[in-house]
């Protein structure tokens, strides 16, 4: 059978009980017979392998010397196969709508019968909106002949292989201290600060500015708010007035973050009266950085394979929606977490099961990701249904499961990372502490229809989980993994399985949803799933289309 496309070679070789280096596979792709060469290759390699390499193609070819050639999965429609008219005969759900609200605002919202809303749009701001194509009958291959050494993705604030915590006493202090210095450094500019025990030895009546972490928040009974702040020296007490045009900045303060506050101190010198207050916030100059090419990334998470609500024909149309000429320029797979359903993770999940086996699990998962071109780059996290530790940072997944899920060797990577790609700063991070904010803070500025408002609370605070001990589960480190020390500019997140995105100060916020429809757990918690979509960034312009699959 004719072989020309990296992505027929790859599931022939796992018909045959083999996963392959994406070298290998653009290697067999580029010879004059790559079926041949196929067929070479199996019977070249030792009987206990599992994995094909670059050499071994150029071992079973006899020319250790051949070099890599550039990745092209060009396919002239004369040599598709009936492998592609065996294709579904199914386009994504599209719309012409353009999305509105400040900076691009958009969550899917239910319709007049009750079910979620199937449009998809683009971000404002020159964004495309999809207007037809997908994997439709005879349509044309993708055909991605960028040349490979154009592409660059690199990690950046990756816990795996640095985990140092023991959960002693001084590794809490060692974390909260990096904490306030990160995040102490954004704010001193901003105010003439001084630390808890120098302010407390000066005069009453006098200015005072202070930048700590927020140790406690509570009410008097006139209805004022005494926040305590901590920082490296002690703690001291800052009253903010309910009559202040600010005080409504106390209901989006979490415990355990970092703001700085101006005021005067009481006669007594006792206490501060807040005349203003700052958090560390993406400077409102902030410019994003863009891609010199025009070439794209699809963001998606929360997979759920195993779970009998995986939507897997939605998943196999996007896959197959990948493979077409309209999606040749999406090169990138970034993936946010939950690739599988886990085991044990909430109350009477087994009923939920299709697959009860975890490593069954990630089997599965890996057989659905070698759907995907074998030329496109992978990148994915951890979330808190995958076989890591809870605590965040979570560090990548272990060698047996890096090789389960090997397929187009995929980068893998902590939970959260900072990646780049072709110059655009991504921040990866699976979203746990979403719970947390949506709790804690006013439905108006955090909810679970609107998540990518609860992801500019955490752009604001520069941290993508700022309390500790609450909903999110935090791991003791030598240093605080999950400040923003950088301005990304775009932030991406799931775990909510909830659809939503628009940009503050120029950053662009993405929850990608979820392929798992309402599970009765779900159900019991009112949780609405957007299921089956796709958004696809441009990175060149940051515009984002968004694509629905279920």
């Amino acid at each position: 059978m004719p072989l020309e496309t990296p992505v027929r070679i790859v599931r022939e070789l796992a018909a045959r009980g083999y996963n392959a280096e994406q070298a290998a596979v653009t290697l067999i792709a580029s010879t004059e017979r790559p079926g041949r060469t196929l067929e070479r290759v199996v019977e070249h390699v030792d009987d206990a392998a599992l994995r094909i390499t670059a050499g071994d193609v150029r071992g079973a070819l006899g020319d250790p010397a051949v070099e890599d050639p550039p990745v092209s999965t060009g396919e002239p429609a004369s040599n598709r196969t009936t492998e592609d008219d065996d294709r579904r005969d199914t386009s994504p759900e599209e719309t012409s709508e353009t999305a509105s609200g400040v900076g691009g605002e958009r969550s899917p919202r239910n319709d007049t019968d009750g079910g979620v809303d199937t449009s998809t749009s683009a971000v404002a701001g020159g964004g495309r909106t999809a207007a037809g194509g997908g994997p439709e009958h005879g349509s044309p291959a993708a055909s991605r002949t960028a040349d490979p050494s154009l592409r660059s993705l690199e990690v950046d604030g990756d816990v795996t292989g640095q985990s140092t915590g023991t959960g002693e006493y001084g590794d809490f202090v060692k974390v909260f201290r990096d904490r306030y210095e990160k995040l102490s450094k954004q704010l001193r500019g901003r105010v003439n600060h001084r630390p808890a025990t120098a302010i407390q030895s000066m005069s009453g009546g006098t200015d005072a500015a202070m930048v700590g972490l927020v140790n406690d928040i509570r009410s008097t009974k006139s209805g004022h708010w005494l926040v305590e702040l901590e920082d490296t020296t002690g703690t001291f007490p800052c009253l903010v007035m309910k009559d202040r045009e600010f005080a409504g900045f106390v209901d989006e303060l979490l415990l355990d973050e970092c703001i700085a506050v101006e005021g005067t101190l009481s006669d007594d010198a006792g206490i501060m009266f807040v005349d203003s207050m700052h958090f560390p916030d993406v400077p409102r100059t902030y410019s994003p950085n863009t891609a010199d090419r025009h070439v794209q990334a699809a963001l998606v998470s929360d997979i759920h394979v195993g779970s009998q609500e995986f939507e897997a024909d939605a998943w196999t149309r996007f896959a197959d929606w990948l493979h077409t000429e309209e999606a040749e320029r999406v090169e990138y797979l970034l993936i946010a977490g939950d690739m599988v359903e886990g085991v044990g993770v909430y109350p009477d999940q087994d009923e939920e099961l299709d697959i009860v086996d975890i490593y069954e699990q990630y089997e599965r998962f890996s057989e659905h990701l070698k759907d995907v071109p074998g030329d496109m780059e992978i990148l994915m996290i951890p979330g808190n249904h995958d076989a890591v530790r809870l605590a965040e940072p979570q560090p990548g997944f272990d060698e047996n499961l890096r090789e389960i899920m090997s397929a187009h060797d995929a980068r893998i990577t902590g939970n959260p990372s900072l990646v780049t790609v072709e110059g655009v700063r991504v921040l990866m991070y699976h979203g746990v502490s979403l719970d947390e904010v949506i709790a804690e803070l006013p439905e108006e500025k955090a909810s679970y229809d609107d998540p990518h408002k609860a992801m500019y609370q955490l752009l604001k605070k520069r941290h993508v989980a700022p309390q500790f001990g609450g909903k999110t589960r935090l791991a003791p480190e030598e240093k605080d993994y999950l400040v923003m020390e950088e301005v990304p500019d775009v932030f991406h997140t799931g775990h909510v399985h909830k659809l939503g995105w628009g940009k503050y100060h120029e950053v662009l916020a993405v929850n990608s949803g979820c392929w798992q429809a309402q599970t009765d757990f779900q159900k019991s918690v009112n949780i609405d799933p957007d299921v089956g979509y796709a958004p696809i960034l441009d990175l060149d312009t940051l515009d984002m289309t968004v694509r629905k699959f279920a």
